[in-house]
């Protein structure tokens, strides 16, 4: 290749990339002092025309200033250094950002593990959460599109399509501008954008493609489709992954984009809800419910009393106190050690400001018999009332786990388990309480739901628990 001074500036170095908007090039500044590498992006418009090449720098210019405002505000976006045309041509300068591309993080590395990949969520969902708060659709989201930077580890989201969408620019005939092109790359694209009416969603399908690339090793173009459902099928080239996590990337790919999640920032609401929950069987303590003894009984006193049966008096007095403290602190100690050995586990909720103290079903006392707890005492629907069961797919469930929990916990506890799935339920009161759990996205009906989506741990603790419940009697929900 012949060496280049673009702009009598900028020195190519070597050709990172062409295609059919231009090409790409590795560049020197040689107006500054370090000899700043940079990038030189070399776009040419599809049509010679005069009349629509002045449509096409007017869009041109709309789409510099915009970049220059993005990459001026976020450093996970490249800067924009300068723009200019020539010959026809137009070009943009931008920040070089030395790293691997996600596409080259697998081919060096191998395939991703979960936590790396709710990393790169949580490290790039703020990126597209400020991109779409300007009303702005990159729309080409896909391994080769993301930097990993050397200097921090950090992701850096390249190449935004507009544009290259304004180097498509035609007149219409009706004599109005517009585009000629979509911008995206197959399979990475979901349908909507496809037929060229993108959303902010658009993006977050992108992502998830992308994420599930780096789980599989597969591009997009090699995953089937389910024929009924139009789901991608996926999962089983990924099974290193937990349910959860699935389910978080299952709705980002939804092919609906109303049945995906409608922000950036509620997708990165969700993750970070279940980035650290506390494991099922660490006890917590908290400060006891203090039960008053039952005041002292008092001896009635004669006026001028002898000094014999004054002391007297004062001796059982005395005594009913002592008797009264001891009944109080047995009451107490018996309360707190009850309490504690119980296991109790806290769900964080769906934003994380709203965490609160797990809500705890303290034992009622009566002097000191307790009442055995009502199998009807927590309202269905309440989100608060009872704990969420993700551990359930993680462990096998004993009696431990069971006992003294109502009927309501129990069907809830049993059902989590298909929920986390996406199933359905044909009971009103049941389907209500899910809807209101931020983590619950419904796609099977009771029906079509699949058995074998469930793990082995999953499919053990629906019986044993259906079991417990035979056996103790203990149902809330009816069909």
């Amino acid at each position: 290749m012949t060496i280049q001074l673009l702009n009598d500036r900028y020195q190519v170095i070597r050709t990172l990339g062409a295609g059919g908007f231009g090409e790409t090039y590795l560049a020197e500044d040689t107006y500054m002092p370090s000899k700043r590498p940079c990038v030189v992006k070399q776009l040419r418009p599809i049509h010679n025309n005069p009349q629509i090449y002045q449509l096409v720098q007017e869009r041109f210019q709309r789409e510099a200033a915009i970049l220059e405002e993005l990459g001026g505000a976020n450093d996970q976006i490249p800067a924009l250094y300068a723009y200019f045309s020539s010959g026809g041509q137009f070009y943009l300068v931008q920040e070089w950002v030395e790293g691997d591309t996600l596409t080259g993080k697998v081919q060096k590395q191998g395939l991703f593990s979960e936590g790396a990949v709710q990393e790169l969520f949580m490290n790039l969902l703020p990126v597209l959460d400020y991109v779409h708060s300007k009303h702005i659709v990159h729309r080409d989201i896909k391994p080769d599109n993301i930097i990993v930077r050397h200097r921090d580890g950090k992701p850096v989201l390249i190449d935004f399509g507009a544009v290259r969408e304004s180097m498509g620019t035609v007149v219409n005939s009706q004599g109005n501008p517009t585009s000629s092109i979509v911008i995206g790359t197959p399979g990475y694209m979901p349908s909507e954008q496809a037929a060229g009416r993108p959303v902010f969603s658009s993006d977050l399908y992108s992502l998830g493609m992308t994420v599930i690339y780096l789980l599989t090793g597969k591009q997009a173009q090699q995953l089937e489709t389910d024929s009924q459902t139009g789901e991608i099928v996926w999962r089983l080239y990924a099974s290193h992954i937990s349910p959860i996590m699935a389910r978080v990337i299952d709705r980002a790919i939804a092919y609906h984009p109303r049945d995906r999640y409608p922000t950036a920032r509620a997708m990165l609401d969700t993750l970070q809800s279940i980035a650290n929950p506390i494991p099922p069987t660490q006890p917590l303590l908290t400060q006891p419910t203090i039960v008053s003894a039952p005041p002292p009984q008092t001896v009635p006193v004669k006026p001028q009393p002898s000094p014999q049966s004054s002391n007297s008096q004062n001796n059982i007095l005395i005594g009913s106190l002592i008797a009264g403290g001891l009944i109080g602190a047995s009451v107490i100690i018996s309360q707190v050690l009850t309490k504690s050995s119980q296991p109790i586990t806290v769900l964080p909720s769906e934003t994380p400001s709203t965490v609160t103290s797990p809500v705890i079903e303290s034992p009622k006392f009566t002097s000191t018999t307790q009442s055995a707890p009502s199998s009807t005492s927590v309202p269905p629907g309440d989100p608060t009332a009872v704990n969420n069961y993700f551990w359930l797919s993680q462990r096998l469930v004993t009696d431990a786990d069971l006992d003294r929990k109502s009927g309501f916990q129990l069907d809830i506890m049993r059902n989590s388990i298909f929920a986390v799935h996406g199933r359905r339920f044909d009971t009103a009161e049941l389907q209500n309480y899910f809807n209101n759990q931020s983590w619950y996205s419904p796609i099977y009906s009771p029906e079509t739901f699949p058995l074998k989506s469930l793990s082995k741990f999953e499919q053990q603790n629906v019986e044993y628990i259906n079991k417990y419940q035979d056996r103790k009697g203990l149902r809330y929900f009816k069909k």
